[in-house]
């Protein structure tokens, strides 16, 4: 494995083949991703921590859905990866989609993991909440972990699972406050990519209990997908909103199958 900062981005390289572009969602990181690896072999793989997050702290500035578009592309083109196989958690799927809409010959597939278009207004209201109170330090992040840890991951998981509740904690309590808050404040004014430009075959997976996304949420948005080479939608039973964290074994399956039949994408 590579480690590498390009310009205050921590990005991780790892294997070798086509490459394969991994972007985490508000609270996670790089290692949202560890648990797929696997479904990944033979592939060149590229995870990065978006500005403000994980061990990109250092970013300065405010925080876009644009400037995480940008950075990812940056870092590519340094990287010389100039057409990928992109998977995504959460926000970083609403990065992914203007990325695949703006720059279709980027993107061999697109695999997205409690995919969103946006967040709806109740959302960002409450997200932009979150943000105040990230900014209070230790003390309201871990107001904010305690919250999350019981809607947005499944009660199964809590109950069967305590190592993944761990994980979610773990990279939810590591967050700066201020840069969380940041990151909030981002997805909060997420505005929509032109989905229905997407060409790349998609994969979405989504849990039963995913309240950020939906099913019923996640399947509309499939059938906006008019132009996809192909589309699959994947609801994964007792699961929540963490699905590469709370079912692995799954999520790594349907990766590695996605992957196999796009191979020469």
């Amino acid at each position: 494995m590579r480690f590498q900062m390009i310009d205050r981005i921590a990005v991780e390289e790892e294997g070798e083949g086509p490459a394969i572009v991994c972007v985490h969602g508000l609270g996670g990181s790089s290692n949202t991703f560890t648990p797929l690896m696997p479904a990944m072999a033979r592939h060149r793989v590229i995870r990065l921590d978006l500005p403000g997050s994980g061990r990109s702290q250092r970013a300065e500035g405010g925080l876009t859905i644009e400037r995480y578009v940008a950075t990812i592309l940056d870092v590519c083109d340094r990287l010389n990866v100039l057409r990928a196989h992109w998977v995504g958690h959460s926000m970083g799927n609403i990065v992914l989609q203007h990325i695949a809409a703006a720059h279709p010959k980027r993107v061999a597939s697109l695999t997205m993991f409690g995919p969103l278009i946006t967040p709806p207004d109740a959302a960002r209201t409450a997200i932009q909440a979150r943000a105040a109170k990230a900014r209070e330090g230790a003390s309201g992040m871990q107001d904010i972990t305690l919250a999350l840890l019981q809607a947005s991951i499944s009660a199964d998981t809590r109950e069967r699972l305590p190592i993944a509740v761990a994980y979610v904690r773990e990279s939810l309590m590591r967050q700066d406050g201020e840069n969380y808050a940041r990151s909030c404040e981002a997805l909060a004014a997420a505005q929509p990519a032109a989905i229905e430009n997407i060409e790349a075959p998609v994969l979405l997976v989504t849990g039963d209990e995913d309240g950020v996304a939906p099913p019923q949420a996640v399947r509309a948005m499939a059938d906006k997908l008019h132009r996809a080479a192909s589309k699959r939608v994947v609801v994964l039973p007792r699961c929540g909103h963490w699905t590469p964290i709370e079912r692995p074994e799954e999520c790594q399956r349907e990766l590695r199958d996605f992957l196999a039949a796009n191979a020469r994408s």
